[in-house]
């Protein structure tokens, strides 16, 4: 395929975080690519019948931009991360996050909540895939723990995702978090703070994952001051973000966006 453009750092969101000058952070939008329709343009994800010419084209772009080769892992909402300092994994290997003293640390989304992290010096990166099953059951706590330094340290931010105006869940949803989380040492009172009933209605709830996961980030030690993001929702932003949800309910298919974190210490900042 040729190339007809290529993607620029105005097309991505960039965190507002203070990370060390050589900690570099992105995640990007619908914007920059080549897809065609629903899915279009950057769609990153190759689970979502898109030409896989269109989606390698795409992935190059933003390995382009990075100036870095990315690990496109499979995600299948669990809790392993792989150590990318050992060098690109076996291309079938099925993890949620990556962690990495130099090399892109990349998850993909539609919905579900990338956090990306970083020692306040700069040492050591992590990105984790959080739907709520991987984030109920400990996706964020074996990301902290592979980071491998302390976590009063670390800084945090969380990536676009559903927000908590579009995320309804059933009682099984809270009921498991209101489980996990109190075996984690969160309170009762900050998980119930994160369901919001609908109409009063208790079969119905709105979720909120993004204070979901800073209740386990504060609950392993992270400052919340050192917690940043979560502004943005991806099943309202149509322009932007692609969002699984929204495509669910509209009938339409959607694409998959990447959120990504790594060590660079010969660029210094982003271009104008």
């Amino acid at each position: 395929m040729t190339r007809t453009a290529t993607l620029d750092w105005h097309d991505c969101i960039v965190p507002d975080w203070p990370a060390p000058p050589h900690v570099f952070a992105l995640s990007t939008t619908r914007q920059g690519g080549v897809t065609l329709g629903t899915r279009g343009t950057l769609n990153l994800g190759r689970s979502v019948n898109d030409s896989p010419e269109i989606v390698a084209e795409n992935r190059a772009r933003v390995e382009a931009l990075v100036g870095k080769p990315i690990f496109w892992m499979g995600q299948v909402h669990g809790t392993d991360v792989i150590n990318m300092d050992v060098g690109f994994p076996d291309p079938s290997l099925r993890a949620d996050a990556q962690v990495s003293h130099g090399a892109v640390c990349a998850v993909t989304t539609a919905d579900c909540l990338p956090l990306l992290m970083c020692d306040r010096e700069g040492r050591v990166v992590g990105a984790s895939h959080a739907g709520w099953r991987g984030l109920c059951t400990g996706i964020i706590e074996s990301t902290v723990l592979a980071m491998s330094v302390p976590n009063r340290d670390l800084l945090v931010y969380l990536a676009p995702a559903i927000g908590p105006g579009a995320f309804e869940v059933g009682p099984d949803v809270r009921d498991a978090f209101l489980q996990a989380d109190a075996a984690r040492g969160v309170s009762r009172e900050r998980t119930l703070a994160a369901f919001h009933a609908i109409n009063g209605n208790d079969s119905k709830w709105m979720a909120d994952i993004y204070a979901l996961a800073r209740n386990r980030l504060t609950a392993v030690g992270v400052p919340e001051a050192q917690i940043y993001g979560g502004t943005h929702c991806t099943y309202t932003d149509e322009a932007r973000l692609f969002s699984h949800r929204r495509a669910t309910h509209t009938g339409q298919s959607t694409g998959r966006m990447a959120s990504m974190i790594w060590i660079d210490h010969e660029r210094v900042g982003l271009p104008d």
